[in-house]
């Protein structure tokens, strides 16, 4: 066994009496797995924050939609889409749609609402939010979220009409009758509040679009190619096309996520720091409490390099430990409340009901390698006193 490395684990597990240095080991391990150990649960609570909320929106939005400039009305056959749709096999689903602003009425009772028109293929997202009644939309039905429903006081299978704003101040009033089918319930109070999904021909007779449509949605098997292809269809698309994805229409929040990621980070980094500097203090109490010993090794001809090896060696050891053990406490906490939603936040602020937690193997990887090689550097400045210690000082009182 190479010398360094067995001299450095006998440390470790020394039981000699009075002797600091299995303590300090064990705490130092400890504080900085429970510094890792935080800042990994804070990223995988902010993974699973952005993840939540990107999946919701973009579930409504899609991941890109096309639409004229001034929101006016456009034919279905928009020159340059096929092509590049036809870029991305199997990537790509398309649907078309029809969104207008109408009156609600039920009774007595009315609400302003934004109707959107859909086409069955592009109806699949709204089944994972069905609380009550049917997952499809058929002709004269419609789909209203659940908090507008309890506003009202509106059942699965009352009647609602709708009543396009365009025309409520006019003689000729344009109006639609349809069945509610079902309630949804997206943890988004903005979208559960105002959004009325009826089928695309009902929309298109109730707005007068005359077989136009508001646009077009493209949802993406993989959404992290939203960026490359929103760029493709931008330089496709010649005016009055416009393309958004659903990150450019939510820029304020997905902005406000990113500036907020940074300072938490920077928080829990500290503790983290904490434990790196604990090692530091460990290895200096462990010279220290060892000075008698390393002076005998210096007397029997050990080498400065070698007893410098000994503690590298003994903090890259405090160091994978801790990482380590960090890195397990954060994944079995993370599926413990992944499991039991121990940890419960507002839904009317969060759009959500309890704190996600997603694991990222990167993350657990960055923060494991970062941490192992800071705990190697934080060993490295106690070993300078060791060239301070003479033999004949060491081993001059017993």
């Amino acid at each position: 066994m190479n010398f360094p490395f067995y001299l450095s684990t006998r440390y470790l597990r020394s039981t000699q009496k009075g002797s600091f240095t299995r303590i300090a080991g064990i705490l130092s391990v400890a504080g900085l797995a429970v510094g890792i150990a935080a800042l990994l649960i804070t990223l995988f609570i902010l993974n699973g924050f952005e993840r939540v909320i990107s999946q919701k929106i973009s579930d409504f939005d899609g991941h890109i939609r096309i639409r004229h400039f001034l929101s006016n009305p456009i034919q279905r056959d928009i020159a340059g889409l096929d092509r590049v749709q036809a870029n991305y096999p199997n990537l790509i689903s398309r649907s078309s749609f029809i969104q207008g602003q109408a009156l609600l009425r039920k009774g007595k009772q009315a609400e302003g609402v934004v109707v959107e028109g859909l086409e069955p293929n592009g109806m699949e997202f709204i089944s994972s939010m069905i609380v009550d009644g049917k997952q499809t939309i058929h002709p004269n039905e419609s789909i209203i979220g659940q908090r507008l429903a309890d506003q009202l006081g509106i059942s699965v299978g009352d009647r609602i009409v709708l009543f396009d704003i365009e025309t409520l101040h006019g003689t000729k009033k344009r109006l639609g009758q349809f069945t509610v089918s079902g309630l949804y319930h997206s943890g988004m109070t903005e979208y559960d509040h105002s959004l009325v999904f009826i089928d695309l021909e009902g929309a298109n007779r109730l707005f007068a679009m005359d077989g136009a449509i508001s646009g077009e949605v493209l949802r993406l098997n993989d959404a992290n190619q939203y960026r490359t292809i929103s760029q493709e269809l931008s330089n496709a698309l010649a005016y009055p096309y416009m393309v958004i994805n659903w990150k450019e229409k939510n820029r304020a929040l997905f902005k406000w996520m990113d500036v907020q990621r940074w300072p938490i980070l920077f928080i829990f980094g500290l503790i983290a720091l904490v434990g790196v500097v604990n090692i530091i203090s460990a290895l200096a109490m462990v010279i220290i409490d060892k000075t008698r010993q390393i002076g005998l090794l210096k007397s029997l001809g050990i080498t400065q390099g070698d007893l410098k090896k000994v503690f590298l060696i003994k903090g890259l050891i405090i160091g994978l430990s801790g990482a380590l053990g960090g890195a397990l406490l954060a994944i079995l906490l993370a599926a413990l409340q992944n499991t039991f939603k121990w940890i419960k936040v507002p839904e009317d602020v969060y759009f959500m009901d309890f704190i996600p937690v997603d694991v990222s193997g990167g993350d657990i990887g960055v923060i494991f390698l970062f941490s192992v090689a800071t705990s190697i550097l934080a060993a490295w400045w106690p070993t300078v006193r060791t060239n301070k210690i003479e033999p004949s000082s060491a081993l001059k009182y017993e």
